[in-house]
């Protein structure tokens, strides 16, 4: 393991956290999630893209006029609607259900019955308490039970759970329960080594430490076979 990572193991427990106010502050620092689904409000989807964008353009041209800056300036006059529009249709696009990629399967007609790992799938994340970026790498495996799935959909859909505010713990369950679901069976593994700017570029100003959480469902919780996965990816530390 490398000098000031943090490993976090996550199980699954479908419950939310009750939070008090004195909780605020160091959920932000410490990164914690209060549920394994992105809390959504009911009607998140009653509005267009289009009209998202134009309200958001709206209040992000309120936040540079508070902070001082001159939006008649060449520069910064379409920071506003480039953000907006950045939001919506880019980096939290994966709050959208109808962009959720379609994972199409196929027989396993070559009898492949051992693991399969998709390893170095990078992605862009943001942070929820803090909106900024999360960068990392995610690791992943199945063992199929009949039905195989296209390598590019696992990173399509680590792609998907990415782009939305998130916490590295939530991202990984994401995953690793959607592809259990998806391809039907238990036998699926999730690890992601990642970094994040709200460390290295505020607070504790630390620039060098990466987080890894793991998923281990099935065959994967037994140590032999999680082994095999972690040394596929160089990994022998046990977690």
């Amino acid at each position: 393991m490398k000098q000031k990572e943090t490993l976090l193991n996550i199980r699954l427990d479908g419950e939310k956290i009750e939070l008090s106010d004195k909780h605020i502050d160091d959920m932000g620092d410490n990164h914690i999630s209060t549920s394994v689904d992105t809390p959504m409000r009911a009607d998140a989807f009653e509005k267009t893209d289009d009209a998202k964008i134009a309200a958001i353009e709206t209040h992000f041209r309120a936040i540079m006029e508070e902070l001082g800056l001159d939006l008649t300036d060449d520069s910064l006059r379409g920071t506003p609607h480039r953000v907006a529009k950045m939001y919506v249709r880019e980096i939290f696009q994966g709050l959208n259900p109808a962009n959720k990629p379609v994972m199409a399967l196929f027989e396993n007609k070559y009898r492949y019955n051992e693991m399969l790992v998709e390893k170095n799938i990078s992605f862009y994340s943001n942070c929820e308490h803090h909106f900024v970026p999360i960068i990392g790498k995610a690791h992943v495996a199945y063992i199929s039970n009949g039905k195989v799935v296209g390598l590019s959909k696992l990173n399509r859909l680590v792609e998907y759970f990415a782009k939305r505010p998130q916490v590295q713990e939530r991202l990984t369950m994401q995953i690793g329960k959607e592809l259990q679901q998806d391809l039907g069976t238990e036998d699926v593994a999730v690890l992601i080594d990642a970094k994040h700017l709200c460390v290295a570029s505020r607070g504790v100003e630390d620039d060098t430490s990466s987080t890894i959480t793991a998923f281990y469902g099935g065959r994967f919780q037994e140590e032999k076979t999680r082994q095999e996965f972690l040394q596929y990816l160089e990994l022998k530390t046990e977690f």
